[in-house]
């Protein structure tokens, strides 16, 4: 039997149903996570037609120049220092003579941003000083052959911003030294460190002496003058030892009278003029 019917018409107004769960191949592009998952990208037309960006250009790396001044009171070892930091392109080096008219005259129209000092004897801190109010943006670094407790603490204190042991340590850690402190670094080793922190815990205290050799302030009362001479107030100075702030003033009465003094701006000149530095012990309050 023949059949002549033709293929069935097709209403294309009837909307088209997909069943669920199947799925054709995708070919989209897939990122490879960190976790060893596969994450699959969207692309659309505009991603697809869109021309690759360039990669962005960074910009070269350029040595940072350090301005060096070598200023030594010996002229051999000078011209040796110099010729040893010329060697390194990261820094441009200059040499003048270890005076205050010398290093004055070069930085009025030169540009340093680090300053050696050296010398064969010790070195003057006055120096140090006059560089740290002249020229405050410059870091000076000392050049010592031993740390020295008296000369660590002072060239601190003076304006240094870092102490190079030049006949212990390699010539490649001084260039780090450089730049530690060209960066507003200190540059300071671990017993330096501690005897910086000893300083700090000293105070200045006030110890007066008769025709005989004799202390004529008792403990407490050195103890009393040195808080006054910091700056604290009979509150605070009764604060810290632990008394009443009446007690405080009957100490500096008897204070004034041993003296012979009749203010606290009076006895702060006294203690800072006569005064010496020794560890803040503090006796307890009961004493």
């Amino acid at each position: 039997m023949v059949h002549n019917r033709g293929p069935a018409k097709v209403d294309n107004n009837l909307p088209i149903r997909h069943q669920r769960g199947v799925m054709g191949p995708t070919y989209d592009p897939y990122a490879l996570g960190h976790d060893g998952s596969v994450n699959t990208l969207r692309v659309t037309r505009q991603t697809r037609l869109s021309k690759p960006k360039p990669p962005a250009k960074t910009a070269p790396d350029v040595t940072e120049v350090v301005h060096v001044l070598v200023a030594d009171s010996g002229p051999i070892q000078s011209q040796l220092l110099t010729r040893a930091l010329k060697c390194r392109r990261d820094f441009q080096v200059s040499a003048v003579a270890l005076e205050a008219s010398a290093l004055h005259k070069f930085l009025q129209s030169n540009q340093a941003d680090v300053i050696l000092i050296a010398g064969n004897h010790l070195p003057d801190l006055g120096l140090l000083r006059w560089l740290r109010l002249s020229y405050p943006k410059v870091a000076p670094v000392l050049l010592a052959e031993s740390d020295d407790r008296e000369l660590v603490v002072n060239a601190f204190r003076a304006g240094a911003k870092g102490l190079f042991l030049f006949a212990q340590t390699p010539f490649p850690m001084l260039c780090k030294c450089i730049h530690c402190v060209f960066r507003g670094q200190v540059w300071i080793n671990r017993q330096q460190m501690n005897y910086v922190l000893e300083a700090l815990a000293e105070v200045p205290t006030l110890r007066v002496v008769n025709s005989n050799g004799r202390f004529l302030l008792t403990p407490r009362e050195e103890q009393v003058v040195a808080l006054v001479a910091d700056g604290m107030t009979n509150r605070g100075v009764a604060a810290e030892l632990g008394l009443s702030e009446h007690t405080i003033k009957k100490y500096l009465l008897r204070i004034f009278d041993k003296v012979g003094i009749s203010s606290r701006v009076e006895l702060v000149l006294y203690a800072v003029s006569h005064g010496e530095n020794r560890p803040s012990e503090w006796m307890p309050s009961t004493a």
